[in-house]
């Protein structure tokens, strides 16, 4: 079934949100890796080789530091097509970027959400991706 036994890179600084991403989308049938931090390197996203990336705009307390690993995973070409989710409460920023995310193809899911709507865009942004995954 699409989507599923996918590597999804969870990117948040609260470990109950990590642990709450892990038990909705281990279940989905996912191999999750889970970051408390957004790297400043893309090697190591490069290593985990994620399907799929979640990642929350506010980041440390530091509002842009979510939304400066997007723009350095667009503008990487190992990293340029990997399906990102931001699943985020920071209502502004989503609201001042709307269109650059959906040219990004970046789906955005605002907390708080329930499962159901998580579940939904993982499916999706997986499944938008298509013949990519399949190489």
């Amino acid at each position: 079934m699409t989507g599923h036994g996918r590597r999804v890179l969870v990117i948040n600084d609260t470990q109950e949100i990590l642990d709450l991403f892990e038990d909705i989308l281990r279940p989905m049938g996912h191999d999750v890796t889970l970051l408390s931090y957004a790297p400043d390197e893309l090697r190591q996203i490069e290593e985990i080789a994620p399907d799929l990336i979640i990642v929350d705009f506010v980041i440390g307390g530091r509002e842009y530091e979510g939304w400066q690993l997007l723009q350095k995973l667009r503008m990487n070409r190992s990293t340029a097509t990997i399906p990102v989710i931001a699943c985020t409460a920071a209502v502004g920023l989503v609201r001042e970027s709307e269109g650059y995310l959906h040219q990004q193809g970046v789906t955005v899911v605002m907390k708080p959400f329930n499962i159901d709507q998580l579940e939904m865009a993982v499916a999706s942004a997986l499944r938008s991706q298509g013949d990519e995954a399949q190489d």
